[in-house]
C-alpha cells in the first residue's frame, strides 16, 4: 500500500512538469506546480525527490575594489627606497648592501631608458610634439633654418629706417665703446639707419664726429642705468624707446636683437 502511495505521489508531481509540444516548446502549468511545491516541499518536506525548487544560493557581498595608488606616490616611494639603499651602502658598505643598491639603481636606470625611448618615439610620430621642427638641431636642417631666418631678418632690416632711429650712448673714456662704435656705424650704414650718438662724459668719438653731449636723454627714455655703450631704438610711430642692450655685441647679434624687438612678439622665436 505504501508503495502504491509513493507511485501516485510521484505521478502527481510529474504531471506538474512542463508539457512539450511538437515544436519543442514547453508550457508551464503554474497552478499545479505551486500546489505540488506547497504539498510535498513545504507541508510534507519530501525534498528534492519530488522536484522541489532548489533555493537560490545567497550572493556573497562584493568586496570594494582597491583604489589605485597615485603615480606620484609610487615615484616618491622609489626615490625614497633608492636614497635609503644608497645611504645604507655608504654608511654600512657590506657586499650585500652595495649590491642591493647597485641592483635597485640599475632597475631605475632601465626604467629611465625605457621612458627616454618611448619619449623619442612619441616625438617622431607626432609632429606637434617635435620642437626641433621649429628650431632644428641637426646640421643640415639647422643650416637651412638659419639661411631662411637670415633672409627674413634682412627683409625686415631693409625697411627698418622708415620707422626707427638709433640712439647710441658712449663715453670717450670707455674701452668697450671703442670696440662697439665701429660695429654700430657699420650696421647702421648697411641698412640706412640714422644714428644719434650721445656722449655721456662730453668726450668725442672718432667714429661719430657729429655726436651730442648728454642732457638727461637716458632719463627721459626711462633708462635707469648709465652703463656704456648702450643702444636704444626709437619708434617714430609710437614715440617710444626700445632698449636693445648694453656692452659689446657682434654685428650679427645686434641685427638679431633689432629684428626680434621690432618684428617678433615674445614667445614666437626661441
Amino acid at each position: 500500500m505504501t508503495h502504491l502511495y509513493r507511485i501516485a505521489a510521484l505521478a502527481f508531481c510529474l504531471s506538474a512538469l512542463p508539457v512539450t509540444s511538437a515544436y519543442g516548446q514547453g508550457r508551464q502549468v503554474t497552478s499545479s506546480t505551486n500546489s505540488a511545491d506547497t504539498l510535498y516541499c513545504e507541508e510534507r518536506k519530501l525534498g528534492y525527490w519530488f522536484y522541489c525548487v532548489k533555493p537560490a544560493p545567497e550572493e556573497e557581498p562584493q568586496q570594494p575594489e582597491a583604489e589605485p595608488v597615485p603615480a606620484t606616490q609610487e615615484l616618491d616611494a622609489i626615490t625614497s627606497e633608492l636614497r635609503e639603499l644608497k645611504a645604507r651602502a655608504i654608511l654600512y658598505p657590506t657586499e650585500a648592501n652595495v649590491a642591493a643598491y647597485i641592483r635597485f639603481q640599475r632597475a631605475q636606470l632601465d626604467r629611465a631608458s625605457l621612458f627616454s625611448d618611448v619619449w623619442q618615439r612619441a616625438i617622431w610620430q607626432d609632429p606637434e610634439l617635435d620642437y626641433t621642427l621649429e628650431r632644428p638641431v641637426g646640421a643640415v636642417a639647422k643650416k637651412q633654418w638659419q639661411d631662411a631666418r637670415s633672409a627674413e631678418r634682412d627683409n625686415v632690416m631693409a625697411t627698418l629706417s622708415q620707422r626707427y632711429g638709433l640712439f647710441y650712448f658712449f663715453s670717450a673714456t670707455c674701452g668697450p665703446c671703442e670696440v662697439m662704435s665701429p660695429i654700430v656705424k657699420g650696421v647702421a650704414g648697411r641698412w640706412g639707419i640714422t644714428v644719434r650718438a650721445i656722449s655721456t662724459d662730453g668726450g668725442p668719438s672718432r667714429h661719430f664726429p657729429d655726436y651730442r653731449v648728454e642732457t638727461n636723454q637716458r632719463e627721459r627714455m626711462g633708462l635707469e642705468t648709465k652703463a656704456t655703450p648702450a643702444l636704444v631704438l626709437w619708434d617714430s610711430e609710437t614715440n617710444q624707446p626700445i632698449p636693445i642692450g648694453y656692452g659689446v655685441m657682434s654685428a650679427d647679434e645686434l641685427q638679431d636683437r633689432i629684428y626680434l624687438l621690432t618684428s617678433k612678439e615674445a614667445g614666437h622665436d626661441y
